[in-house]
């Protein structure tokens, strides 16, 4: 039984057939064409549902891109597989305050009480081990939908190395302002929806995927309701 207050789903895959139930691809909402990898196929994934609480705090971020009103579109290589559900998940908060970290890969992605974990103000991060280098197509991320808001320094690394030190890609950075030090980004700020973000990981090679907030519009602190990962394991071939 799920714990800790406020405000299950199967295994994930990708495939290209229609008729799914209510399932997200990639473009960050607006763009007609799909993002991701021109030929694949659509990422598919189970989506929650809407739960809206409580009054927002306005939005005074530059560049804001809204949520969107429908699943976005993405296209992956052929082959592409979730790879984090179930693994392991470290931070550079190791005792959240609410929730436990093992929730961020555990398929739940509802807003409801008992679905998230929230982490200490400033600047943090959790990191997923993939346990094996993978091909990295797209990371999906859900930080808390239930109240539009959206999260500050969201910077997507990968790496081989578990400490970041060497071999670091940076997927996505929105810090505008550089207020994490970790260099100027230009992706957008955006809107937390129950659609999520997908963020493009590009075929980046790498074992460990990390991601960064500092606070957000509502409040300080940090959360994450759940993070996937797709791709496929380093030099293996398309079926």
């Amino acid at each position: 039984m799920k714990k800790h207050l406020l405000l299950t789903i199967p295994a994930v895959f990708v495939f290209a057939a229609c008729g799914e139930k209510d399932s997200g691809s990639a473009s960050s909402g607006g763009s007609s064409a799909p993002g991701g990898t021109p030929g694949g196929v659509k990422l598919v994934t189970e989506l929650p549902p809407e739960l809206i609480e409580g009054t927002p705090k306005p939005i005074n971020e530059p560049n804001l891109v809204q949520a969107p009103t429908a699943a976005p579109e993405f296209l992956v290589p052929d082959g592409t597989v979730l790879l984090s559900k179930g693994k392991t998940v470290t931070a550079s908060d190791d005792m959240p305050l609410i929730g436990t970290l093992d929730l961020i890969t555990d398929g739940d992605k509802e807003a409801g009480e008992g679905y998230f974990v929230e982490i200490m103000d400033g600047l943090q991060w959790v990191q997923i081990d993939l346990e094996q280098s993978a091909e990295i197509a797209a990371i999906y991320v859900w930080h808390f939908h239930s109240q539009k808001r959206a999260y500050k320094d969201v910077i997507v690394q990968i790496s081989d190395d578990p400490e970041f030190k060497n071999g670091v890609t940076t997927v996505f950075n929105n810090d505008y302002d550089e207020s994490a030090q970790m260099g100027k980004g230009s992706d957008a700020p955006y809107v937390e929806s129950r659609f999520g973000k997908i963020v493009d990981g590009k075929g980046t090679k790498g074992r460990y995927v990390r991601l960064y907030s500092n606070g957000n519009t509502s409040d300080e602190m940090n959360h994450y309701i759940e993070v996937e990962v797709f791709g496929k394991a380093a030099g293996a071939a398309a079926p």
